[in-house]
């Protein structure tokens, strides 16, 4: 019995300690306020996230931050955030919406294997649209990311690489849900690691090939809608970072530092066009042509 408790304390303390080295920090400690984000510029490159791809009103329209827009498992940060799409979301000359986070860093998220976490919810108020196709946390080539309100079960947030539906669950009113994008870029795979609350993370898909790839300047932390509707919709994020391996499973407990600095300006490739399937439906996924503008350039938008 001894030798059982012994053995069963070991393997707790292993599994607690189990965890990656994060190589960027989503963490929202460093913003006060919704204001804090237009601190960020194209001149002065600060914080952890890029903040440009939104509608034409004030930021507090779109971002807020607050203690009950996290998920409470989340003990490494102070504050959630909340994210708005509506009529006024339309970007750069574009017919969809869109409210959407960049990474602000020097580091490169695009080498090796690394674990893109973030959680999810929304609630029963403004709540999203099934009606609509949303991308949701989603890498500029669509390699893989979530949506909802596609496919032959609209109402279920949806996990898909190269367009194609790997992984799907409802996406109930007020259930925090944790994912992990296990990404090996020099593999060229991506599987997917989730659950629910406080919940640790499980491998739910085994890693398959994917044209993986990134600029770690094009994922894409937020939501676009692909239509000009006036339907509010909020969503709640939390727990955003990137690690190399061991993956942390726990909920809360990573992603606490910050690797934030300046970065370059470069233009990664054009959109493309992505198209994306079910067992039982097909649905397409419409991107905008690519663009003119240097800034703009991973986007899609227009000049």
């Amino acid at each position: 019995m001894v030798a059982l408790n012994t053995w069963a304390i070991l393997s707790a303390f292993t599994l607690a300690a189990r965890a990656g080295t994060t190589v960027w920090s989503g963490n929202f400690n460093s913003y006060a306020t919704s204001a804090a984000f237009d601190n960020w510029s194209w001149s002065n490159q600060v914080g952890e996230y890029q903040w440009y791809i939104h509608g034409s009103a004030a930021t507090s329209h779109y971002l807020a931050l607050a203690p009950s827009y996290k998920n409470p498992a989340d003990t490494a940060e102070t504050n959630g955030l909340k994210l708005t799409i509506d009529s006024t979301s339309n970007w750069n000359g574009q017919t969809f919406e869109r409210s959407e986070l960049i990474p602000q860093t020097t580091a490169n998220l695009g080498t090796g294997n690394l674990f893109y976490h973030f959680s999810i919810k929304r609630s029963a108020t403004n709540p999203p649209n099934s009606a609509y196709e949303h991308q949701i946390c989603f890498f500029e080539s669509h390699f893989t990311e979530l949506k909802y309100g596609v496919g032959a079960n609209p109402t279920n947030l949806v996990w898909m690489v190269s367009g194609t539906e790997k992984w799907s669950a409802p996406y109930t009113a007020d259930t925090w849900f944790n994912f992990a994008y296990d990404i090996n870029f020099s593999a060229g795979t991506v599987g997917l690691w989730a659950s629910t609350g406080a919940s640790p993370l499980t491998k739910v898909v085994a890693n398959i090939a994917a044209s993986t790839s990134t600029n770690s300047a094009d994922w894409h932390l937020g939501v676009l809608r692909l239509v000009t509707a006036s339907d509010v919709e909020d969503w709640y994020f939390s727990g955003v970072y990137v690690e190399s391996g061991p993956i942390t499973t726990s909920i809360g407990s990573g992603g606490s530092g910050s690797t934030t600095t300046s970065v370059s300006t470069t233009t990664p490739p054009p959109s493309t066009t992505t198209t994306s399937t079910t067992p039982t439906t097909v649905s397409t996924t419409t991107t905008a042509t690519g663009a003119t503008a240097t800034h703009y350039g991973q986007c899609g938008g227009k000049n």
